[in-house]
């Protein structure tokens, strides 16, 4: 058996279940891991240094595939529903018999990183997997060692990543061949028949929203971050391709993270080392930031080339439209390090609207504020899940719906609190389509985006004049410097201003449905932020 590298004598990973590997390379850097990858042809490099890979049969995460164990610490606990699926004990200890197994017979590649910018929080995660460069992306998302703490890491949580491993469906409980599976009460992870390196990522933002708010009082969030030369801090909610990733990488600003964050007694900390940026249609001018984060160290995930040579394809969605890097953040120019910032000034909720509805930004009040936080309206954009290949109108609670294990009130009661206390700014920005829906309207132009959110975090549209949606009631401003004015009232871009009052009762409809389910747990004042339905409009 050969050895390779370094990891703690304090915990061998035999004592993890897996013995007896054909070679075992522990904690290598990111340049030996890209040497790994390449020597066993499993990626190919870029002409910036890239090193690209594919993630085969899975281009996207699996939310149905999706478990947690249930047990004696999450019975109670955990919001059991389509995105927290209970597993039973015994078959998930089976099963981590079977993989653990299975790596006995493979080479296995170890990675050892922290989670929690804030070392009070802090978690140590160690990754067992079967593939160089999913190490290599566990290395690139996480928290990375210093050389002196490596001797006495003993992980609090483990992954074990065995894509090649299949589940057999009817001995092992799983809905199909491939699996992410969570047990609070061992702190394992079992991740096999998908290589997408997002489930990684995503069980370790799961496990930290069970932690971090049931037991620590910190709010876990699904947003990106970044903080002004005047301290101020600024956080963006949404889901995947809201642009939580674009709209936080900003030249003007020093980043905090793009992704995943807790907000506690002292403001907002990173819990990742990394960025994790979808590439479709990437440019240099659009995105500076991410493009210029693309050289050796970082991952391209599932991107073709231009024939004949090795510079990457960005506006090719051959594969998936869910292309996508990852790279340390120090790759980001102004990224802060450490990555934390205080109490946020201004919060964003991002939505990407597939309807064409809501203007490009409001400026909410509290009751609204929850009331969106807990609907998370966007639109599922194509290839960010498997069977997703279009936009998709759909509601996620607190914008992260499929990494929340406790019911999302829970989460909304501890931001109210916060926005109560350190009293920030809250805006709906709109991401996706004005001048009609998908297929009819165009997506609103980044340039647009990001003046309308530089003017309010600068507070220039604290200046201007607001008028308000007459069915969802938000206050929307009339005019912004280097924004057309007419794109700020939606129903302006429309040809059919009758089509438009149909669409939006129509998806005002949808927000009254979805709400349906937390009015016995809603405040009046959240009730009093329900879009109103304007009446003789025709369906």
């Amino acid at each position: 058996m050969g050895f390779y590298g370094r990891i703690s004598p304090l915990s061998s990973i035999e004592s993890f279940g897996i013995k007896n590997t054909t070679n075992q390379y522990c904690n290598l850097t990111a340049e030996e891991l890209v040497s790994e990858s390449l020597k066993r042809q499993q990626g190919s490099l870029s002409d910036t240094g890239a090193l690209c890979i594919r993630t085969g049969e899975f281009t996207g995460r699996s939310p149905e595939d999706k478990f947690t164990v249930d047990n004696d610490m999450t019975h109670d606990a955990v919001d059991w529903n389509k995105f927290n699926k209970p597993f039973q004990q015994d078959k998930f200890d089976a099963l981590l018999k079977k993989v653990c197994a299975y790596f006995e017979a493979k080479e296995v590649f170890i990675q050892d990183a922290f989670a929690c910018a804030d070392t009070r929080y802090r978690i140590k995660v160690r990754i067992f997997a079967e593939y160089p460069w999913s190490a290599q992306f566990a290395g690139n998302m996480f928290i990375r060692l210093e050389e002196q703490e490596i001797d006495n890491f003993i992980p609090d949580w483990c992954i074990y990543c065995a894509p090649g491993f299949h589940a057999d469906p009817l001995v092992d409980g799983t809905r199909q061949h491939n699996f992410s599976i969570i047990d609070f009460k061992s702190k394992r992870i079992l991740i096999g028949g998908s290589a997408y390196t997002g489930e990684i990522k995503k069980s370790i933002f799961t496990i930290l929203n069970f932690i971090l708010p049931y037991q620590k009082d910190v709010l876990s969030m699904h947003c990106s971050a970044n903080v002004g030369i005047q301290g101020d801090t600024a956080i963006f909610f949404g889901l995947s391709g809201t642009g939580k990733t674009t709209l936080s990488a900003d030249p003007n600003r020093a980043l905090i993270g793009d992704d995943e964050h807790g907000w506690s007694d002292e403001g907002i900390f990173n819990f990742e080392g990394g960025c994790y940026a979808k590439c479709i249609d990437l440019t240099e001018e659009k995105e500076p930031d991410i493009f210029r984060a693309i050289k050796p160290g970082a991952i391209l995930e599932n991107i073709e080339f231009y024939p004949g040579g090795n510079t990457p394809d960005f506006s090719n969605s051959t594969i998936t439209e869910n292309t996508r890097v990852s790279y340390p953040i120090h790759h980001i120019r102004n990224a802060k390090l450490p990555s934390k910032g205080g109490h946020p000034s201004n919060i964003f909720f991002l939505t990407c609207d597939a309807y064409g509805i809501l203007p490009p930004i409001s400026k909410l009040t509290t009751g609204q504020a929850m009331y969106h936080f807990i609907s998370g309206y966007t639109a599922k954009v194509a290839g960010t899940e498997a069977g997703v290949t279009e936009p998709k109108a759909t509601f996620s609670n607190c914008f992260g719906a499929p990494f929340l294990p406790l019911h999302p009130t829970f989460y909304a009661a501890m931001l109210g609190k916060r926005i109560d206390q350190y009293k920030p700014k809250i805006w709906l920005v709109n991401t996706g389509w004005t001048g009609g829906p998908y297929g009819v309207g165009s997506r609103i132009k980044l340039g647009y985006t990001r003046a309308l959110i530089t003017a309010a975090m600068d507070g220039r549209l604290n200046q201007v004049p607001f008028d308000k949606h007459e069915i969802f009631g938000l206050a929307y401003p009339t005019s912004c410097e280097g924004v057309p004015s007419e794109i700020l009232n939606p129903k302006n871009t429309w040809t059919d201003q009758s089509a438009y009052d149909q669409k939006a009762n129509a998806l005002a409809e949808l927000f009254l449905n979805n709400f349906e389910k937390y009015k016995s747990k809603a405040s009046e004042e959240m009730l009093a932020a329900e879009p109103k339905l304007l009446t003789g409009v025709k369906n």
